[in-house]
C-alpha cells in the first residue's frame, strides 16, 4: 500500500548511530523530518546531510526533529558523519537510522516488497530511498518528497513547506503558491465571508473563491 497524505506514519524500533529508538516515542509531541539516503560516503548525500546540520537553529525554533536513514550500518554512519562535518562545518547532531534490513524503506514505500541489497551494492540499488517525509505532531505524513539520484535537495525549500505546514496545521487556511514566511494566505472555502472577517480581520476577494488575508504570527 502507498503511503499517502494524512496516513498514520510507520512505527518501527531501529538501529541508529545514536542507540535504538522506537519512532513514534522518538517524534514525541512534536513535529519530525525523516530525510531518506540510498548509501553513505555518496557525494550528493554528503552534501545534502551538510545541508541539514547547517540548519539545525532553523529546525529547533520550529520544534522540529530531523533523523536521516541509510541502508548501511552504524559504524559506517558514524565514520561517514566525520566527512559530513568536514564539508559543511557543523556537527550533524541528529542520528542516522541503520536500515540494513530495508525494513524503515519498505514500510516508507520507498521500495518494493521484494527489494533486497546484493553483494557488492552500489547506490544505484537503493536509487529510490532518495526521500523528504514531514510528520505532525497528530504522527500522520503532512508532505512527502522524492528526488532522483542526479538531484541535490533544496533544504530551503524543506524548511519553507515546513512553515506552511505548520502555520495551516488544523486551520482554515492555506498558502499559495511561492509563498513565504509573513506574506498573505489564502483563507478556506469552509469559512464565508462574514465568517471569515470574524476570523481574520479584513480579507482581500480576488476571485469569490480566492480570498486572502494577513497571515496569523507564528509562535
Amino acid at each position: 500500500m502507498a503511503l499517502r497524505i494524512n496516513d498514520l506514519a510507520p512505527d518501527f524500533t531501529a538501529e541508529t548511530d545514536q542507540g535504538p529508538l522506537q519512532f513514534h516515542d522518538w517524534i514525541g509531541t512534536g513535529w519530525a523530518i525523516l530525510f531518506s539516503h540510498p548509501k553513505d560516503f555518496t557525494p550528493v548525500c554528503t552534501t545534502e546531510f551538510g545541508a541539514v546540520a547547517q540548519l539545525a537553529a532553523e529546525w529547533a525554533k520550529r520544534g522540529t526533529k530531523v533523523i536521516g536513514v541509510s541502508v548501511d550500518g552504524v559504524d559506517a554512519h558514524r565514520k561517514w558523519k566525520g566527512d559530513i562535518q568536514a564539508v559543511s562545518g557543523a556537527q550533524a547532531d541528529f542520528p542516522i537510522i541503520a536500515d540494513e534490513t530495508l525494513a524503515v524503506s519498505k514500510a516508507f514505500d520507498m521500495l518494493p516488497a521484494e527489494a533486497y541489497l546484493p553483494d557488492g551494492r552500489t547506490a544505484a540499488d537503493t536509487a529510490t530511498v532518495r526521500s523528504v517525509f514531514i510528520i505532525g505532531p497528530d504522527k500522520k505524513l503532512k508532505l512527502s518528497m522524492t528526488y532522483p539520484m542526479s538531484v541535490g535537495r533544496n533544504f530551503a525549500e524543506v524548511l519553507r513547506a515546513l512553515d506552511a505546514l505548520q502555520l495551516t496545521y488544523n486551520v482554515p487556511l492555506a498558502t499559495p503558491a511561492n509563498w513565504t514566511v509573513g506574506q498573505d494566505v489564502i483563507v478556506a472555502l469552509t469559512l464565508n465571508d462574514d465568517q471569515a472577517r470574524e476570523k481574520y480581520g479584513s480579507i482581500d476577494s480576488k476571485l469569490p473563491y480566492l480570498r486572502t488575508t494577513q497571515a496569523p504570527k507564528q509562535s
